[in-house]
């Protein structure tokens, strides 16, 4: 029998998660990056950047995002087969999604009502209905938390490799339990192998993901959860941003070293930018992360293994500079005001705070093993 309870309160919440306030509160101030090897989001003060805390989490967490009106954040725990829920206030785990087995990345409806997943193992896009999930579990799960191994012995493997050990394991379907059912509110749509990179479009009528085996951009229709597209992208696309005012989705593709830039008109490829910073090779230029000003004017690329940050000027496409980061530079985030860019990196441990308009480091910041993400709530 339902928790009627628990019903409630869950209805509430999902309330709350769909208000985006049209004018958003000032913020923590805190900076929030995942630790893949920890199992925690390490929480930093977005001033002096010491720790304020580390906020455990199911295993492996990954991706981060926040709800609209920035009261959660929400963690992709890939091993640990759950989207966990993380007050942000109060800097606590208050929630789970699951299970999910193996969740890569996610994006929201423009309402918050809607979570859109990448479903690695399965080759399809989850979607779920928030609203749903939480009415119609029968509890809040129980919250527990990965344990922390002390070795250090696969620190340095990358992507490609856990994806391998992950596909020789064998996983069970994604979106169900440990008795094949699939959780309250999930619906799926077929895509490409290994889904990862999901975006979904300013008015929520499309969503886009990559397919990092199939080398393509799936554009689905959100009102039919039908296909509308299948662009053949660049090796291994991973992750999108669409430059304010423009109409043109980036794509970044890690073994190509290279942004796909699609027409969101024709749905088509219009043009590519190429990275090669100097002293690396080819092998060695692997974007991924990628966030763009709010004028829509410039771009920054992580470059994996390259170990920089590409400065491109989204009008002329030209790659203006490279600045030197930490070790396996995965993904980034401005601040609020643009001063700052944050930049994840993997292999070194730290992430890197770049003053913007001097294009330099001024700071590294020690944080988890193996950080992924980083968010600022300012």
């Amino acid at each position: 029998m339902k928790n009627t309870n628990i019903s409630f309160l869950a209805a509430a919440a999902v309330g709350m998660l769909a208000m985006a306030s049209a004018t958003q509160a000032a913020g923590t101030g805190y900076l929030f990056v995942s630790s893949e090897k920890d199992h925690a989001i390490t929480v930093l003060d977005g001033k002096t950047y010491q720790v304020v805390k580390q906020i455990r989490t199911a295993a492996r967490p990954r991706h981060l995002a926040f709800n609209p009106d920035r009261s959660r954040l929400y963690a992709a725990c890939g091993e640990g087969n759950a989207i966990d829920i993380i007050d942000v206030a109060a800097l606590e785990l208050v929630d789970r999604i699951g299970p999910i087995e193996d969740p890569e990345a996610f994006d929201f409806s423009p309402d918050g009502e809607t979570m859109y997943i990448s479903l690695e193992d399965d080759a399809q896009l989850g979607i779920l209905n928030l609203r749903t999930y939480f009415e119609g579990r029968e509890e809040k799960p129980e919250l527990t938390v990965a344990e922390v191994s002390a070795t250090d012995d696969d620190d340095d493997d990358d992507d490609e490799e856990e994806e391998e050990e992950d596909e020789e394991e064998g996983d069970d379907e994604e979106g169900e339990d440990d008795n094949g059912e699939t959780i309250p509110g999930m619906s799926t749509v077929d895509v490409g192998e290994e889904p990862e990179g999901i975006l979904v479009n300013r008015d929520g009528s499309l969503v886009f993901v990559t397919s990092e085996v199939a080398n393509m951009v799936h554009v689905i229709d959100t009102a039919t959860s039908e296909i509308r597209a299948n662009i053949v992208a660049g090796n291994r696309p991973r992750r999108f941003a669409v430059p304010a005012g423009g109409n043109t989705l980036w794509v970044t593709n890690e073994l190509s070293g290279s942004v796909s830039l699609i027409d969101l008109g024709t749905m088509e490829v219009s043009g590519t930018v190429e990275f090669k910073p100097k002293g690396f090779r080819p092998e060695e230029v692997t974007p991924v992360g990628i966030t763009t000003t709010g004028d829509g004017k410039t771009a920054f690329v992580a470059m994996g293994r390259a170990n920089h940050v590409a400065v491109v000027d989204v009008a002329s496409l030209d790659v203006e500079d490279y600045i030197l980061v930490g070790s396996r530079a995965w993904n980034t985030t401005l601040n609020r005001d643009e001063s700052l860019l944050f930049v994840a990196n993997g292999l070194s441990d730290d992430v890197s705070v770049i003053d913007v308009a001097k294009r330099r480091v001024i700071k590294s910041v020690p944080v988890g093993r193996v950080p992924y993400a980083v968010l600022i709530d300012d």
